[in-house]
């Protein structure tokens, strides 16, 4: 690869978690999902997956009923269960930025384990992207990966969900710019935002 080809790739990652509950401030993670990638800054293009990594972790308080009525995961599952943390860091610090579906949950959550995350850029592509002006009348994950037709694997789960919504980030829209370059076009104004849940 040329120096040229290079300088035009940048390096961003996207998390998502599953979590005992709504609010960040009394809940708490039990699975984490993240996965560094690489784009072109000029199209928005998605050109491969760098590092990718999902774990669990044993909760300080419990799984509510209805984040396992969710998610699946109940104690039981995740006793004894801890995060890589040095490998979740490492993938932190090496993106330019953090991408997440309803950035504000999961910023709430990730910074509080994760500082270094707390101090990045983070861009939601839940309402960094104008769904509505596409055909889209639901911002909502699932919704938006049916709409495109793309295998959700076991929604509502950290790592299906990341790389679900990698694909659907990669789509283009009807203009040929990928749903990725809107966002990115965008950087200043969509991050930490507030709305329907992934």
């Amino acid at each position: 690869m040329t120096s040229a080809e290079e300088g035009s790739l940048g390096l961003a990652c996207f998390v998502d978690v599953e979590t005992t509950g709504l609010s960040p401030r009394k809940e708490e993670i039990v699975e984490l999902a993240i996965c560094l990638f690489a784009y072109r800054r000029d199209s928005g293009e998605i050109t491969r997956i760098v590092d990718r990594y999902v774990g669990q972790r044993e909760p300080g308080v419990p799984v509510s009923p209805g984040a396992a009525r969710v998610h699946g995961l109940r104690m039981a599952d995740l006793r004894g269960k801890q995060l890589d943390t040095a490998r979740i860091e490492a993938i932190l610090h090496s993106a330019e930025f953090i991408v997440a579906h309803n950035a504000s949950f999961d910023r709430g959550f990730v910074a509080r384990l994760f500082p270094v995350s707390g101090r990045k850029q983070w861009l939601c592509s839940m309402s960094g992207i104008d769904w509505k002006e596409k055909g889209f009348p639901s911002r909502g994950l699932q919704n938006l990966l049916r709409a495109h037709r793309i295998d959700a694997g076991r929604a509502h789960r950290a790592e299906d969900d990341v790389l679900a919504t990698l694909k659907l980030l990669a789509c283009c829209d009807h203009s040929g710019k990928t749903y990725f370059k809107e966002l990115i076009d965008r950087l200043p104004d969509c991050s930490d935002s507030v709305g329907e849940a992934g």
